[in-house]
């Protein structure tokens, strides 16, 4: 398996169209990031789930996916499932994100995404974030949209369990979906390590890098 470091990693920028999404897909590597820098700024941003128990579950749960970051988390109103309709407020947001954090590392959904609201911010932040590192995470469900990533970043067994302890923890609202257990979270990074030779992993897609390979 072939190994890139990004370099030094100050400010994060993660997106998600609804409370939970930046945790279930890149909540292991959040983990594992402000635990290796403390006082990492993180700037995050979710579209949905403002003014209500959603929120609150997100302060917490990202708090605790972000230990010792400085940690700066925005979460707007707009309706579950209907992004495409409210394309200028969420576009209004990823802007007004993109212009307050010049990030090293944007973690964001994967633009092929079969959920519309997903996708749409997935696309939003292409041109936003042009000219960043930004790694797309996966969310597993029914949809079975799941493909073939390019980015690896590998879990220690102790960060993955700790990862999906985390979700059962802050996120009570979600337990009733039948997709949203230990065995389907633990399962699906179990997979992505066996695919980069490690334990455990999260899985991303990165559009576009460059390289410096030396003179």
């Amino acid at each position: 398996m072939i190994g890139l470091g990004a370099g030094r990693l100050d400010r994060i920028v993660a997106v998600g169209a609804h409370c939970d999404d930046i945790a279930i897909g890149a909540g292991g590597t959040l983990l594992k990031l402000c635990l290796a820098r403390p006082g990492v700024r993180v700037d995050a941003l979710v579209l949905s789930g403002g003014g209500g128990e959603r929120e609150q579950e997100e302060q917490a749960a990202l708090t605790a996916f972000c230990p010792g970051a400085d940690l700066r988390l925005t979460v707007h109103k707009l309706p579950d499932g209907r992004l495409p309709a409210h394309w200028e407020e969420a576009k209004s947001a990823v802007e007004e994100l993109r212009g307050r954090t010049e990030p090293d590392l944007v973690l964001a959904p994967r633009t092929d995404d079969a959920h519309q609201d997903h996708r749409g911010l997935a696309k939003l932040m292409t041109t936003a974030f042009r000219d960043h590192l930004v790694l797309r995470y996966e969310i597993v469900k029914w949809d079975g949209d799941l493909g073939r990533p390019t980015a690896y970043q590998p879990l220690s067994p102790e960060i993955a369990e700790q990862k999906v302890r985390l979700l059962q923890e802050h996120y009570p609202s979600q337990r009733h979906r039948p997709w949203y257990d230990r065995e389907a979270f633990l399962g699906l990074a179990r997979i992505r390590g066996i695919e980069c030779h490690a334990r455990y992993a999260e899985a991303f897609d990165v559009t576009k890098l460059t390289l410096d390979l030396g003179d």
